[in-house]
């Protein structure tokens, strides 16, 4: 009787024993089931799992197929596969995932190797159990629960999207994936972007021991940071090493080899906003892409989003040519301009306003500071007056300030930062070329991330860059040549009950002497521009001024003749590339395309263009500017710079204002059209003497620096030939000198006839 009992026992622990364990699965089951429809909170749907989103940032990319810098939340730009260096997935998997080919998402083995060494025999060095693929659904669909039993349901919902990435991923995908999504700090989200900033290479080219530090970095990006913590960030590379070793993706005597070398961060860049090319074209870009973004949407019929969707903006930009154009501009005002003028500084006490009281200068930096984002978090953020803002500025703190020799650490207040600021000279640049109208480089000022505002936009007094546009009223309009003669003797204009206005030479060289056209513009001579001017009116010149693209607005005066319109550096560029482009004007691109992140075209851009003046004109135009850097104030182009032993086809105008406040120069070949502006952040900041304060010696070295950069650059094959000639005869003398010697001897002939 006993024994049936305990049989009986037996046989009903053994059943309860099966229900409860088919209870489990059941509920096991059930769980995963419910956890994969949703229904236990937020799971993926299959188009999401699709298309997975992340905030991918818009890449500005140059003609020449470099990236530029990015627009974005995250510094985070995708690559596929076939991009990735096979040093990168090797070292990935022996460290992250050896088994990554021969699970389908999960790991048992790795599971009860966490299961049986962490939990049970509590070996904290026994490793996690996550698969690439559960990291990877980790990064696309971030935890949402908190605490440890919230941790614990977040693990199983990686599971089941680990479990269906799988399903709709090839591995390759998922490596590719993986590296997209992950963070290496240094603000750079995805590979692509870290080998960039890490190395300045793309990920295809990263060499072993590049691609076990990056890597490396994914367990911990500011602990194994090799610019914060080299030396952890050397040991955690070397394990990285070890593993690829262990598991055969490294010979024994490489791995010797490679965990001897350092790690050299000596091209770390960081992709910042601040920093890198083009700058300030980037910031206009990126203001003009919220406005493209309004109008624009994607499949979902949602507005495309420039910080998130990972656009692509193809720009006319071509880096080469923006890297001359920067180091250019770095090579003559850190060591030339900015040194000179901080002598002048120092001998007047240091205060670089000219010619003003000292209550215009207390309102110039008054409005400063209230255009400065110190200024606007404590007024709009936190609704401080004026009063109270202006003793926090009047008190100093330690910050960081720019210079030319590196960036400096200091105590200074913010009200004397303005004016340390205020010290500097800036520049604008922007070339063109003259068939297409794409912009080849941009340089808005010396320093975006301490001069954020745009020179190339602003309007500026142009000076004499402004005569050709009087000259070309004169051989268009009034049918001079450039050997025409004309006086070189004071003009005057009547102003209406007021004084007349009578402009002055810079020189008194020929005065009061017949002199022809070539020789006047070569010598910027503003008695031959007034006489001209009289000759026409301010609205002929004005007239022929619009048509070359010029906008800004322009009062019909006679001063305009000594150019005192404000213009910018964009319309100069693209009205001097008009001459170069036989008279048809084309208006400045700096996008050519923008592409989505599958690389589906949503729009492309092309230039406006018309004819502005006879390609007849334009030619004579061209032949009278050369004359400027054969004889004239742009001559240094060819003694100093000499870029007569590239080319002689290189026409130019310098330009200076009233007080040397704005200096210009104009540069035109028959393949690039620039326009470069330097001075003072307002008009009262400038030198004193015309010795640095000229267009000459300001603006003309800029370009004397970066054409040679340019015809020296073997690899750009710059054009050297001349400008072209026009279709039609020109039944003209461009030989001046020739033209006034048979002048001279038909005279003689008369005479003594």
């Amino acid at each position: 009787m006993a024994q049936k009992r305990n049989k009986k026992n037996t046989d009903e622990i053994i059943r309860t024993a099966w229900k409860v364990f088919a209870g489990i699965w059941i509920f096991i089951f059930l769980f995963f089931t419910l956890l994969s429809l949703g229904w236990l909170g937020f799971m993926p749907s299959f188009e999401e799992l699709e298309n997975p989103k992340s905030n991918q940032a818009t890449e500005v990319i140059s003609a020449d197929g470099e990236i530029l810098g990015f627009i974005g939340v995250e510094n985070r730009s995708n690559v596929a596969y076939t991009d990735l260096s096979p040093n990168l997935i090797n070292a990935l998997i022996a460290t992250e995932d050896v088994r990554f080919y021969k699970h389908s998402g999960i790991d048992p083995r790795s599971l009860f190797r966490v299961f049986f060494k962490t939990l049970i025999g509590r070996h904290s060095s026994s490793g996690g159990g996550s698969t690439i693929t559960q990291q990877l659904a980790k990064n696309l669909f971030p935890r949402e629960h908190k605490g440890k039993i919230g941790t614990v349901f977040s693990k199983f919902k990686e599971w089941v999207v680990a479990v269906k990435l799988e399903h709709n991923y090839s591995k390759q995908e998922i490596i590719a994936m993986y590296f997209n999504t992950v963070d290496f700090g240094s603000n750079s989200f995805g590979i692509k972007t870290a080998a960039k900033t890490f190395f300045d290479k793309t990920p295809a080219d990263l060499t072993v021991n590049e691609a076990a530090m990056l890597v490396g970095l994914l367990k911990a990006p500011t602990a194994y940071s090799p610019i914060l913590n080299p030396e952890n960030a050397l040991n955690r590379r070397n394990t990285v090493l070890s593993q690829m070793n262990r598991y055969d993706y490294l010979s024994d005597e490489n791995f010797e080899k490679y965990k001897e070398e350092p790690i050299d961060v000596s091209k770390y860049s960081p992709q910042t906003h601040n920093d890198g090319l083009a700058t300030h074209l980037r910031e206009y870009i990126r203001n003009y892409m919220k406005e493209w973004c309004k109008h624009h949407r994607n499949s979902d019929g949602e507005h495309y989003d420039v910080h998130k969707d990972g656009l692509r903006i193809y720009t006319t930009i071509d880096s080469r040519m923006q890297r001359y154009a920067e180091a250019a501009v770095r090579e003559h005002m850190s060591k030339e301009v900015q040194p000179q003028f901080n002598r002048e500084l120092k001998a007047r006490g240091g205060n670089p306003f000219c010619d003003i009281s000292a209550e215009q200068q207390e309102k110039l930096l008054m409005q400063a500071m209230k255009g400065s984002d110190r200024y606007y978090q404590l007024h709009h953020n936190q609704g401080m007056s004026d009063k109270e803002i202006l003793k926090i500025f009047k008190k100093k703190v330690p910050m960081r300030v720019f210079s030319w020799k590196g960036n400096i650490d200091t105590t200074m207040s913010p009200w004397d930062s303005l004016l340390y600021y205020k010290k500097f000279l800036n520049v604008g640049l922007m070339s063109v070329e003259p068939g297409t109208g794409h912009v080849k480089a941009y340089v808005g000022g010396i320093n975006y991330r301490y001069f954020k505002y745009d020179n190339v936009q602003s309007h500026r007094q142009v000076g004499s860059t402004f005569k050709p546009f009087v000259y070309t009223m004169a051989l268009q309009d009034l049918g001079m040549y450039p050997c025409t003669e004309v006086p070189n003797a004071q003009v005057c204009f009547e102003q209406w009950g007021q004084a007349d206005w009578c402009p002055k030479n810079s020189s008194h060289e020929r005065e009061d002497e017949m002199v022809t056209l070539k020789w006047a513009l070569a010598h910027s001579v503003n008695w031959v521009s007034a006489y001209i001017m009289k000759q026409g009116s301010p609205e002929q010149v004005i007239s022929v001024a619009r048509k070359m693209g010029v906008t800004s607005d322009i009062d019909a005066v006679p001063a305009i003749c000594v150019g005192t319109p404000e213009i910018t550096v964009y319309e100069m560029a693209g009205a001097m590339a008009t001459f170069a482009n036989k008279g048809e004007y084309v208006e400045p691109i700096f996008i050519t395309r923008i592409e989505d992140s599958k690389g589906t075209v949503l729009d492309r851009f092309t230039p406006e263009r018309h004819e502005a003046i006879s390609e007849r004109t334009a030619y004579l135009m061209l032949e009278l500017m050369k004359g400027v850097v054969q004889s004239g104030t742009g001559v240094r182009l060819n003694y100093k710079y000499h870029l007569n032993e590239f080319t002689t086809a290189i026409a130019g105008k310098t330009g200076t204002t009233q007080n040397n406040s704005d200096c210009w120069f104009v540069g035109i070949t028959p393949k690039l059209a620039t326009a470069i502006w330097t001075g003072g952040e307002v008009r009262s900041i400038h030198f004193r003497n015309m010795t640095f304060g000229q267009g000459a010696a300001q603006a003309l070295p800029i370009f004397g620096y970066y054409m040679r950069a340019i015809y020296t650059d073997p690899k750009l094959k710059f054009p050297r030939g001349d400008f072209e000639r026009p279709n039609v005869p020109l039944d003209i003398e461009l030989d001046c000198s020739r033209f006034q010697q048979e002048v001279m001897e038909e005279s003689e002939t008369e005479y003594d006839f």
